[in-house]
């Protein structure tokens, strides 16, 4: 497959591109914590991922949202209460984050690594 560029970013291959949506150190833990249809809030992400800063799941939560893998639900109630989920694209999502999350824990077995 030839190189592409989407969004003024070169992209070499079909892997690139989607760990550009889903790769990093944060990405995949914040949508593992929403799938099954759990609906949480920032605090409550933020409590399941707590190595994670303020800045840093703010940060990936918009790019999640901007690529569309999770809904952002704002109600006008006060004080302010906001809501993520996983869109139907982020559920696709789920799938591969299992199979990389299976693959990971053998190789962590194979290395002598106690998950």
């Amino acid at each position: 497959m030839p190189e592409f560029i989407h969004h003024n970013k070169l992209y070499y291959n079909p892997v690139e591109f989607a760990m550009d949506r889903i790769g990093g150190t944060w990405k995949m833990p914040i949508l593992w914590r929403l799938k099954g249809g759990k609906v949480l809030r920032f605090s409550e992400l933020k409590k399941a991922i707590p190595k994670i800063t303020d800045k840093m799941l703010t940060t990936q939560l918009r790019e999640l949202e901007a690529h569309g893998f999770v809904l952002r639900q704002v109600y006008a109630v006060v004080p302010p209460k906001t809501e993520y989920s996983l869109t139907e694209r982020g559920q696709r999502a789920i799938q591969v984050i299992e199979l990389i999350r299976e693959y990971g824990l053998e190789l962590m077995q194979e290395e002598g690594i106690e998950a």
